[in-house]
C-alpha cells in the first residue's frame, strides 16, 4: 500500500479512497482549509457572503463534517479532529459523495466492447489485460453482459492511462490522491476508464491493485454509484484483498442485477458462487470469529470484517479486516496481541505473526510450534492473560496453557474447560480479558466470568459489545 504513517486511531477506518472525475484538494493548505476545500468538492459546502459569513460558514461547515463523518463510519463531533482529518488525507474517489442518489444509467445492449488504449509503464502488457479482463470477468459473472476486446478506434468502454491534464476537465494530481475516474454509460466520452499512470500499479498489495480499482471503476462504467456498504465493491473505500477472497458481495450483485438482470441459467454443474453478505451488527443471531483487546480496544472479527470499539468513542464502526491487515487470511479462528505488542492471528493449522500492520517475514508458521500434538488441527479461542504471562488456547471441550516467558505448553494440559473455568460448560467460539473479568463468546451469546470467585456473573447476547 502507500508509504504512510498512521495512528491506531487514525486507523479506525480504512480510507483508501478509488476514484472518479473530480479535482481533490490541495493536501498542502492549512487543515482548516484542507477540510473546507474537501467538504466543498466532496460533500456541497457553500461558502456564504456578507456579515454573518463566518458564523454560516462555520454552521455549514459542522453540518457537513458531521455529514462525511456519518458516512465513514466515524464519530460525528463535527469537529475536525486527528481521526477526520487522516480520512480526509488518505488518496480517494473524485466522485462528491452527495451525488450518489438518483436514478442509475445503463447500456441498452448486454453486449459491450472495450478497447485498451495504452498501458501502465509499470506492467507488462499482458499483466494489464489479465488484470482488465478479470475484473470485467466480475460483473458479467452475475448478469447476461459480455465483453469483447476490440482493436477498433471506437468501443463502449475505452481504457486508458493517462497523467496530469489529459483534455477532460479531470486532470490528474501524480503519484497518490486521485487514482481513476470512470464516466457513466453515455455517448462519447460514457463509459470511459482513466487509469493515472503516475500510481503505482501491480497485481498484488506491493502498490496499488490494478485489478481492484478496476473492478470497482468498471461498476461506474456500467452505471453503478458508491454503495454505503463496506463490504462492497463499490464502497469507495480501497484496501487489498487477496485475490481467492476478492468477491462481489450481495450488494454489488443486487445493485448491478437491479439494471441488467440476472445471468441465464447455464447447464454447467457448478453451482454459481453465493455473494457474501456484510454481517449486520444487531442481528440477534450474530457469532464471532474471534475477539481481542489491542491497547484500549476491543476488536470483534466475523468472515472478513471487524468492529472496532474504543472507550473515547461511542461510534462503532465495521470495516474490512484487510484495510489494516493485508496479509492477514479472513474468517480466523483467534487473535490476541501478546505483551511484545506482536499480534497473532490463527486459522487452521497456521498463525500469522504481526507487527504494526505487516506481517513478520517467515509467517504463516504452523501451530504444533506451540506445542500441540499433530491431532490439533485448528483451535477455537486464545484467551491472553498479560499480568499470569499466559495464554490460555481452547480446542472442543478443552483448554491448554501456554506459558509465554519460556515459549511452552504448560504440564497437566489440557483440561476439561469446565475444570479450569467452572460453570463455563460450553464450547468457546472466543475469549478475552477486559477490565478485570474474562468473556467468553459461544454461539451468539457472551459469559462474563469472575476469574477471583471463579464463576459466572452474566450471561447475554453478544452483540450488546456492538451497542445493540
Amino acid at each position: 500500500m502507500l508509504a504512510l504513517t498512521w495512528s491506531l486511531t487514525a486507523l479506525l477506518l480504512p480510507c483508501l479512497l478509488l476514484a472518479f472525475p473530480l479535482p481533490p484538494p490541495n493536501p498542502e493548505d492549512g487543515p482548516l482549509e484542507f477540510a473546507k476545500e474537501y467538504l466543498e468538492h466532496f460533500y456541497g459546502l457553500q461558502p456564504s457572503s456578507g456579515r454573518q459569513r463566518r458564523m454560516a460558514e462555520m454552521d455549514g461547515f459542522q453540518d457537513k463534517l458531521k455529514e462525511m463523518q456519518r458516512n465513514f463510519g466515524l464519530e460525528e463531533t463535527g469537529e475536525l479532529d486527528d481521526c477526520t482529518l487522516a480520512a480526509m488525507k488518505m488518496p480517494r474517489c473524485g466522485l462528491s459523495d452527495v451525488e450518489t442518489v438518483g436514478d442509475s444509467t445503463k447500456w441498452k445492449n448486454n453486449v459491450l466492447t472495450y478497447s485498451l488504449r495504452n498501458y501502465s509503464t509499470k506492467m507488462k502488457l499482458s499483466h494489464v489485460k489479465k488484470a482488465v479482463r478479470s475484473a470485467l470477468r466480475m460483473w458479467s459473472e452475475f448478469t447476461p453482459l459480455r465483453f469483447k476486446l476490440t482493436a477498433k478506434e471506437e468501443a463502449d468502454i475505452m481504457i486508458s492511462f493517462k497523467t496530469g491534464d489529459h483534455a477532460d476537465n479531470f486532470a490528474f494530481d501524480g503519484n497518490g490522491g486521485v487514482l481513476a475516474h470512470a464516466f457513466q454509460p453515455g455517448w462519447d466520452i460514457g463509459g470511459d476508464v482513466h487509469f493515472d499512470q503516475d500510481e503505482q500499479w501491480t497485481l498484488n498489495s506491493s502498490g496499488i491493485n490494478l485489478f481492484a480499482v478496476a473492478v470497482h471503476e468498471f461498476g461506474h462504467a456500467l452505471g453503478l454509484h458508491h454503495s454505503p456498504d463496506p463490504g462492497a465493491v463499490m464502497f469507495p473505500a480501497y484496501s487489498f484483498v487477496p485475490l481467492d477472497e476478492f468477491a462481489l458481495s450481495q450488494n454489488d450483485v443486487e445493485s448491478i442485477q437491479k439494471l441488467y438482470g440476472v445471468k441465464p441459467r447455464s447447464r454447467s454443474p457448478t453451482p454459481p458462487r453465493i455473494p457474501p453478505k456484510t454481517p449486520e451488527k444487531c442481528d440477534p443471531e450474530l457469532t464471532f470469529d474471534a475477539v481481542m483487546t489491542l491497547q484500549q480496544e476491543m476488536i470483534f472479527f466475523k468472515d472478513r470484517f471487524m468492529w472496532r470499539s474504543h472507550p473515547n468513542f461511542d461510534k462503532i464502526g465495521i470495516t474490512l479486516m484487510a484495510s489494516l491487515w493485508s496479509g492477514v487470511p479472513s474468517h480466523i479462528n483467534a487473535a490476541y496481541e501478546r505483551s511484545d505488542h506482536t499480534i497473532l492471528f490463527f486459522k487452521g493449522s497456521g498463525y500469522w505473526a504481526v507487527r504494526q500492520l505487516d506481517v513478520l517475514d517467515g509467517f504463516p508458521k504452523n501451530i504444533v510450534e506451540f506445542g500441540f500434538p499433530p491431532s490439533v488441527r485448528q483451535i477455537d479461542a486464545a484467551l491472553h492473560l498479560h499480568a499470569a504471562r499466559h495464554t490460555f488456547f481452547f480446542t472442543g471441550n478443552e483448554c491448554w496453557r501456554y506459558n509465554e516467558e519460556q515459549k511452552q505448553m504448560e504440564a497437566g494440559y489440557p483440561k476439561p474447560i469446565n475444570h479450569e473455568w467452572p460453570g463455563v460448560n460450553t464450547r468457546v467460539d472466543a475469549a478475552v480479558f477486559y477490565e478485570g473479568f474474562i468473556y467468553f463468546f459461544s454461539g451468539n451469546l457472551h459469559y462474563k466470568y469472575d476469574p477471583i470467585r471463579k464463576y459466572v456473573v452474566q450471561k447475554m447476547n453478544s452483540n450488546k459489545w456492538l451497542h445493540c
